[in-house]
């Protein structure tokens, strides 16, 4: 059994997958209290699917780009469970959870999370020789600043708001596509699945070095 943590923004996910069926889901969007809200939410999930810590197999976290704090908790609680219980920790940048959603389809993604003041945590995927790849570094931008940019037709995804949604539809090229609101959910059952398929090509990330993915340096 494998246990997935994503607390990388105000959204929050937590999943338990053993390889076949994702056993339990649940996400939830939290104002800034993931260090009171999430190991609660781990224990009761893990209760109600009667399983034990020593069970566990795994330990998958969401390492950003997202909010400083939530990646901070996230990761702090996913590298006690690996070293206490001995077992494999497997990181997954944010933003290729997202991506992952879609992979069924063929258009360029462009998937996003919060990064506060108006901005966003972009990233670029697509599709060559059969496999998504990410197209250089993820970015901070705005939407409008994307929007501005497309040059072909592109899915955007994630953390959208209203007013952005608006813009992006308004775009009289068209080339802007949204995912739903349900297909832009960040939801701890596809980060569990990625890391997987780490697993079982024999990777894993060391719980004392893996660090967070940030996109500019946090305030001391």
């Amino acid at each position: 059994m494998l246990v997935a943590i994503d607390t990388a923004t105000r959204f929050a996910s937590l999943a338990l997958y053993d390889g076949l069926v994702v056993r339990a889901e649940e996400s939830w969007q939290s104002s800034d209290n993931h260090t009171v809200e999430l190991m609660p939410s781990l224990v009761r999930m893990m209760a109600r699917q009667h399983v034990s810590v020593q069970a566990l197999r795994g330990v998958a976290v969401a390492l950003g780009p997202g909010s400083f704090t939530g990646l901070r908790i996230g990761l702090a609680v996913a590298k006690g469970l690996a070293l206490a219980q001995d077992i494999p920790l497997l990181g997954v940048p944010t933003l290729d959870v997202l991506a992952y959603i879609h992979a069924g389809q063929r258009l360029p993604i462009c998937a996003v999370v919060r990064a506060g003041r108006g901005r966003v945590c972009a990233g670029h995927y697509v599709r060559r020789r059969g496999r998504w790849r990410q197209l250089g570094e993820p970015g901070l931008t705005t939407i409008a600043e994307l929007a501005a940019k497309l040059e072909k037709k592109t899915l955007f995804c994630g953390e959208i708001t209203a007013a952005e949604r608006e813009l992006l539809q308004s775009q009289e090229s068209g080339l802007a596509v949204l995912a739903s609101p349900a297909a832009s959910l960040r939801r701890a059952g596809y980060l569990a699945e990625l890391a997987w398929q780490r697993l079982a090509q024999g990777e894993t990330d060391d719980p004392i070095t893996l660090t967070p993915i940030y996109l500019h340096q946090p305030l001391t």
